[in-house]
């Protein structure tokens, strides 16, 4: 691949500077799950998409909470499980470089060969979900601060949401043919089985 010159940038050292984000992401993962971090940042401020083929969770919780970023707050929907499975999943952000464009980076992992992706406490900071969605033994209308079903709120969340405010959940939850735009992700454990990262010019999202 040839590198591309204009206004300063050079394609192959953006590629080499994105690359090590995926090892940074996953050592943020070992250490929330070890408690050396809290599980509360900032949010970039910019978007990324989220597709699954299926996904089993167990210990379900859904909230309504603002995350803080770029300036401004962002109402999402949080999703909490204590424990989800995933066949086929696939993550994309688009990046607009000035003076070079768009540039996509893509992650897939769980696809066919491949074991499902497993996470243990894992919460998504969402404001567009679609989905079919199978509850077992779901309750809705509950406090967030008394749900007993999933893993609660993120503890990052105390700030960022109304006491006793509306929640719901259930023992289990499927979603299938998921499609999402997300904020946030944070996880204890979160194990992506023939992880495939791709880099490119333009637009090279999941949906």
């Amino acid at each position: 691949m040839e590198s591309v010159a204009r206004g300063g940038t050079r394609w192959k050292r953006f590629a080499v500077v994105m690359v090590p984000s995926v090892a940074a992401s996953a050592a943020i993962g070992v250490a929330l799950s070890q408690g050396a971090l809290a599980a509360s940042f900032s949010v970039s401020g910019q978007q990324f998409k989220v597709t699954a083929k299926q996904l089993d969770g167990t210990g379900f919780v859904q909230y309504g909470a603002l995350d803080e970023g770029a300036g401004k707050d962002r109402p999402v929907a949080v999703v909490g499980m204590d424990e989800a499975h995933i066949r086929n999943l696939c993550q994309s952000v688009v990046v607009p470089i000035p003076l070079f464009g768009n540039v996509s980076m893509k992650l897939t992992a769980g696809g066919k060969g491949s074991p499902r992706v497993y996470a243990k406490r894992l919460y998504i900071d969402a404001d567009d979900l679609r989905a079919n969605a199978e509850f077992t033994n779901i309750d809705i209308g509950v406090s967030v601060d008394r749900t007993t079903k999933g893993p609660g709120p993120n503890p990052g969340d105390k700030k960022k949401y109304r006491p006793d405010s509306f929640a719901q959940q259930a023992e289990k939850v499927r979603f299938t043919d998921v499609k999402q735009r997300a904020w946030a992700t944070t996880a204890g454990t979160f194990k992506l089985s023939g992880l495939h990262m791709s880099v490119k010019k333009g637009k090279d999202e999941c949906y």
